[in-house]
């Protein structure tokens, strides 16, 4: 608690710009506890007039630095934490810095290779793009010969110490929210802090990115439509990521793709079909699919870039996604919410026939669409909306899975308008159910639960001995009877430390609420 004062102090700086540029107009009062309303209606106070809140939200995470537009892009797709206009205008957050100097970028290469860059690389061009962790050179290998192009991504120098001080001040911060208004612990800020954090440590580890993208190959090799650019391990270190360099036509030129001869209608297919093949095949999919990060080579694959945030699915969670978005083409809303609650998702205090009805709802206006106006992202955004009715806790992974589909179904629209998603999906997710829920997926399901059970059943004589020694320490044979007849014994003193602890940690809380009233009306007087 020592740190609190400086967190206040910073978070106070934080509070202060988001006032200023009239974040707060985003924040709908009737979602937030009573006690927080007067604190956002005061923070208006402050702000400039006749500003976009949206536009002026994602103005203020840049004049706060990379850490926050990291964690502004990540609050956009938890929509379901900040709420759909909050989220709306984090969208328009682009993750786009100013570059570092040409000549950091060598010395950190330098460095981190531990070799010259002359002698590693013929060419070492300026930044072809910059964001807030990284950015990318194009260079060529010093080979004999021509060498080869490549992309070269270069960690910011510095940023590790700056983000892990922005991540403590969240981290305080998310733990004072739930302190001071207990409705919001639903929301699990503090736990959402920690997914940002644990993000932030693969992404700063170049490292990770390339073992990702190692992953990512291995999974879509089979694919005919799709690729991935390889990674030249030799010249990649924690700090710097070596890639083979793309050369084709990002998905956001529809003109220059036309030029090429490159068809469109077959394009927009590729980008939903790979998308939905990544998560429920391996599980594993590329979580920033934008138009930015997709090109088009020369042969019409569709190749993906960029592998700092992906996706990972559980066998529980892609059956569930395959179930339910099969249900929903079928119609049957009966099997939709047993699946929900096979998989532990709505709690079995609820019936079963209250939830499917719940689901025709949403399910049946889409019968009444033309398919090129059904939405399977707005789809899936309903529907979660209608199981937090039913007490069904937020699942990260499947609201990251469920953003990305906002972004790929952007993407395929952008590039065919009248794009029908359902008979675009069908064959993936049918493949998919006749694959693992047909016969030959039971048996396989069988064969690996008696696996499992003969797994368990070599362990039991260690896990019997385990249990003894347990049994022994807790029950000792020179005090028969102590712990089983008396229970565990905690002493008075021990009792009246636990009592001072929790009261000095009370108090404490109450002076750095005070504090940050006093910060935000010196910045309001000032």
């Amino acid at each position: 608690m020592l740190t609190a004062p400086i967190h206040l102090i910073r978070l106070a700086r934080v509070g202060f710009v988001l006032a200023r540029e009239g974040a707060f107009g985003l924040v709908d009062e009737a979602a937030i506890p009573a006690g927080l309303r007067l604190g956002v209606r005061f923070a208006r106070l402050v702000e400039r007039r006749g500003g976009d809140p949206g536009a002026g939200l994602a103005q203020a995470m840049t004049r706060l630095g990379p850490s926050y537009v990291k964690f502004g892009q990540f609050l956009a797709t938890r929509p379901d934490i900040v709420g759909v206009r909050v989220a709306s205008g984090l969208e328009a957050l682009q993750d786009r810095m100013a570059p570092f100097p040409r000549a950091q970028a060598i010395t950190m290469v330098e460095a981190a290779l531990d070799k010259s860059v002359s002698t590693t690389f013929s060419e070492f061009g300026e930044p072809v793009a910059a964001a807030s962790i990284a950015q990318v050179h194009k260079a060529r290998l010093a080979e004999q010969g021509p060498g080869r192009l490549v992309a070269v991504k270069v960690l910011r120098p510095g940023i590790e110490p700056r983000f892990k001080r922005d991540l403590a001040d969240m981290r305080f911060g998310a733990r004072l929210i739930e302190r001071v208004a207990p409705a919001m612990r639903r929301l699990r800020l503090a736990a959402v802090v920690e997914t940002l954090a644990r993000s932030v440590a693969i992404e700063m580890d170049l490292r990770l990115e390339a073992a990702a993208l190692s992953e990512f190959a291995e999974n879509t090799k089979d694919d005919p439509d799709f690729r991935v650019p390889s990674v030249d391990w030799e010249h990649t270190a924690k700090e710097v990521l070596t890639l083979e360099w793309i050369d084709g036509l990002p998905l956001s030129q529809i003109a220059e793709i036309e030029a090429a001869g490159h068809d469109r209608v077959a394009l927009a297919r590729i980008v939903i079909q790979s998308f939905l093949r990544q998560a429920l095949g391996s599980g594993f999919f590329h979580a920033d699919m934008h138009q930015g990060n997709l090109f088009v080579d020369a042969r019409g694959r569709l190749v993906a870039v960029d592998f700092g945030i992906m996706g990972r699915l559980g066998e529980k969670e892609r059956r569930f996604l395959a179930e339910i978005l099969y249900g929903f083409i079928t119609r049957d809303y009966r099997r939709v919410a047993e699946v929900h609650f096979e998989a532990g998702y709505v709690p079995h205090t609820h019936a079963i026939g209250d939830f499917a009805q719940a689901l025709r709802a949403i399910g049946e206006p889409i019968q009444q669409r033309r398919a090129d106006q059904i939405s399977m992202a707005k789809l899936l955004s309903l529907l979660f909306e209608v199981t937090a009715l039913f007490d069904m806790e937020t699942r990260t992974e499947l609201v990251m899975l469920q953003k990305t589909m906002v972004v790929v179904e952007g993407v395929g629209r952008m590039l065919d308008p009248k794009l029908d998603m359902w008979t675009t999906a069908d064959p993936v997710v049918r493949e998919w159910i006749t694959r693992h829920l047909g016969p030959a997926g039971r048996l396989e399901q069988a064969v690996g639960a008696l696996q499992g059970f003969v797994s368990a059943a070599g362990k039991l004589p260690d896990l019997v001995t385990r249990a003894e020694r347990v049994l022994a320490r807790l029950d000792p044979p020179e005090l028969p009877g102590e712990f089983g007849a008396t229970g565990m014994r905690i002493d008075e003193a021990s009792i009246e430390a636990i009592g001072r602890a929790e009261a000095r940690g009370s108090k404490l809380w109450w002076i750095a609420l005070w504090v940050i009233a006093a910060l935000l009306a010196i910045h309001f007087f000032l």
